[in-house]
């Protein structure tokens, strides 16, 4: 999470256009939408209309563009230009999914191409694709807009290509939702560590992810697939209870959570996850600890296995367990979150 102190110095950079900041930063604006690298020479934007992140990659999934005047997401002087040809197809239409023959209409190595985007923007051609079409998704849901053929045809050239995205990413094409009988609601919430997406029924919470975690569309299809359920943007009690609740938690007056939880999984899974509710707000434990505390020290393993698996982050808190060396280790949601989160909470306890 940048401090305040943090984006007042990025905002500067901006203003001076300092080169010393490429790469360090990009700044979404949110009066236009599109994203931009510190030396863009547009007019610059109010401070309170800057949205700062690290990677470019964040910038698409908050659901920015990359600017056509300073092309943000081209090394500064070295333009390569497969790469332009690349960005500029999926601007012109950014939820289509691309398959071998749209490489080759344009006479591209998908080799070549994914090489070319990793060493550019520590990202692949697919992984980029993919970011600007769940940042486009991302922002009907945090729009709270209607799913209804009308809106979703606004602002999209192809009104089926969207339904394609929607499809892929929650799991049913927005004319079909109306056959649907099971049904969960989907709403974003901006806390001071990044959105997350929030997923409940009317009476518990399904998930709750850090926006830009890898894998999550992989994450919503699974519980797509065993609820049996579309997902639609909404709001439900569950999600609001934890809206709420978060609210607190990041202001320091909350340590344990009341909203209910729909746990999806084995019963090792949930016993681990049990666990790790358990542990005391402030403190941490050990892959080695937390085997040993539910009963079964050879299954650390498995339970770092099983830590992975839980999608309903913070308020199941995986990210209380370290290391047994003190290093922190892995966590879904980025080393940074976990490392802020372990310190917010000893601060707090």
């Amino acid at each position: 999470m940048l401090s305040e102190k943090n984006k007042q110095e990025f905002y500067q950079a901006l203003i001076d256009k300092n080169t010393e900041y490429e790469c360090v930063f990009f700044v979404g604006v949110k009066t236009t939408g599109v994203f931009c690298r510190p030396t863009c020479g547009a007019r610059k934007p109010k401070f309170e209309n800057c949205e700062f992140f690290k990677t470019a990659q964040a910038a698409l999934l908050a659901s920015y563009r990359p600017c056509l005047r300073c092309r943000p997401l081209s090394h500064p002087n070295h333009v390569s230009d497969l790469v332009r040809t690349l960005v500029e197809a999926i601007e012109a239409n950014p939820e289509k999914r691309w398959k071998t023959h749209d490489f080759e209409k344009l006479s591209v190595d998908t080799c070549t191409a994914r090489r070319q985007f990793k060493k550019r923007f520590n990202m692949t051609f697919v992984e980029y694709a993919r970011a600007r079409r769940l940042g486009i998704a991302m922002k009907q849901i945090r729009a709270g807009e209607p799913v209804i053929e009308t809106q979703l045809n606004s602002g999209y050239e192809s009104s089926s290509g969207f339904r394609d995205a929607f499809s892929k990413i929650m799991g049913a094409a927005p004319s079909n939702l109306k056959n649907q009988h099971n049904l969960l609601k989907s709403a974003w919430l901006d806390t001071p560590l990044g959105p997350m997406l929030a997923i409940a029924d009317d009476m518990s919470l399904h998930l709750l992810e850090f926006v830009d975690r890898r894998g999550l569309e992989r994450e919503i299809e699974r519980l797509r697939t065993r609820c049996k359920a579309a997902i639609v943007p909404g709001m439900t009690s569950p999600i609001k209870s934890i809206q709420t609740e978060l609210d607190k938690y990041f202001k320091g007056d909350l340590n344990v959570f009341q909203t209910p939880l729909k746990l999806l999984g084995s019963d090792f899974q949930k016993s681990a996850w049990q666990a790790l509710v358990e542990i005391p707000y402030g403190q941490t434990r050990s892959y080695m600890q937390q085997a040993e505390f539910i009963g079964n020290p050879k299954a650390f393993r498995a339970v770092a296995n099983a830590n992975g698996a839980n999608q309903i982050a913070i308020v199941i808190p995986c990210h209380r367990i370290i290391n047994a060396n003190g290093e922190l280790g892995g966590y879904g949601g980025g080393v940074a979150r976990k490392k802020w989160l372990i310190e917010h909470e000893r601060q707090y306890s």
